[in-house]
């Protein structure tokens, strides 16, 4: 599993989303991808199931998310 923390990045006010792209584009077909975040990410929700992609939130608390990302069908 491929695991990226976006946490930092945004608090130093950089935007994750080339980031995050970046490390779901080096994925295995199989491989599921983790990404942590301050916030409830939807819009990319959106932009990745178009990828075929779906996925499991879990809220970690103080604002924090868990998402695992892993392509439908497999």
């Amino acid at each position: 599993m491929a695991t990226l923390d976006v946490r930092p990045m945004m608090a130093a006010g950089k935007e994750p989303f080339d980031a995050i792209m970046g490390a779901v584009s080096g994925l295995k077909p199989e491989e599921e991808f983790e990404l942590l975040a301050p916030l409830d990410p939807v819009p990319l929700y959106q932009v990745l199931g178009a990828q075929g992609f779906g996925h499991e939130t879990e809220a970690l608390g103080g604002g924090d998310f868990r998402v695992i990302f892993r392509r439908k069908g497999i």
